[in-house]
């Protein structure tokens, strides 16, 4: 799907954005915490939150692992002391999430298969309809954004950036790619990115400063678990606002063909 047209590229963040993970990848993530601190230290949602408000956490394996050391050094130790194995915390954070055979996804059984889905075929087909190209820049693992951007979405061939395909975010560079492959003049026009950490919000920022002359926008959007707690949500939409975000919605489906058409000044 490559448009070339006056219209903006939207480009979705998956995680919060596309699918509820307040009780899988977080999940897993506290629970690797708590293993690997041996039960002393379980992160709460606030306690992910605020690390990912520092915005450079936005790989949940280096995140595990950077709240461990956190932890062991609130008790007096220093980090060359601790044996961390970093591979060892990706093996157990991936048994939780996928499964036992967390290569395998016809066999996986963990937490990724509960996860409510934010965003609708309709909904990205109203998208398609109004002429807006659309696609993913996530730091998701490929094979857990192709499940549910295909097995559950049922997308066909999506136009995806994620972990491994593009520096970590903030580096802006996975959210070109993407809006190279979605438009024939990559060089001009505007691109709305919806993310919903200070990582993606940051990501927009530096966009701004490596191409200044393509129009980017940052859309925060508040995830699922930021939402039933009024103060919770505020302060959520106030450090996407502080960081970056020009807009702020409190779901993916807000962001209609008007509303994005409006937000890039069309």
């Amino acid at each position: 799907m490559v448009l070339s047209s006056s219209l903006p590229v939207v480009v979705f963040d998956i995680d919060g954005v596309v699918r509820d993970v307040s009780h899988s990848y977080r999940r897993a993530l506290a629970d690797t915490v708590e293993h690997f601190t041996d039960g002393a230290f379980r992160p709460t949602m606030t306690d992910i939150d605020e690390l990912k408000a520092e915005g450079e956490w936005n790989n949940d394996w280096l995140g595990s692992q950077e709240l461990v050391y956190r932890y062991f050094e609130s008790q007096g130790r220093d980090r060359p002391s601790m044996d961390l194995d970093y591979d060892t915390i990706v093996d157990f954070f991936q048994q939780r999430y996928r499964g036992p055979n967390p290569e395998d996804a016809s066999t996986w059984t963990g937490y990724i298969r509960d996860e409510p889905l934010l965003a609708t075929p309709e909904y990205l087909d109203s998208l398609t309809t109004a002429g807006i190209a659309w696609g993913f820049f996530s730091g998701a693992t490929p094979g857990s954004a192709k499940y549910v951007l295909g097995d559950r979405l049922g997308i066909k061939d999506p136009v995806l950036v994620a972990m491994g395909d593009a520096p970590d975010k903030p580096d802006p560079t996975g959210l070109f790619q993407v809006m190279e492959r979605l438009t024939n003049t990559p060089d001009s026009g505007a691109v709305v990115y919806a993310g919903d950490t200070v990582a993606d919000m940051k990501t927009v920022l530096r966009a701004r400063e490596a191409r200044s002359h393509i129009r980017c926008f940052a859309v925060g959007i508040v995830p699922p678990h930021a939402l039933p707690n009024r103060e919770v949500r505020q302060h959520y939409r106030q450090t996407l606002r502080e960081n970056g975000a020009d807009v702020v919605c409190d779901s993916v489906t807000e962001l209609t063909p008007a509303v994005l058409q409006k937000i890039a000044g069309e």
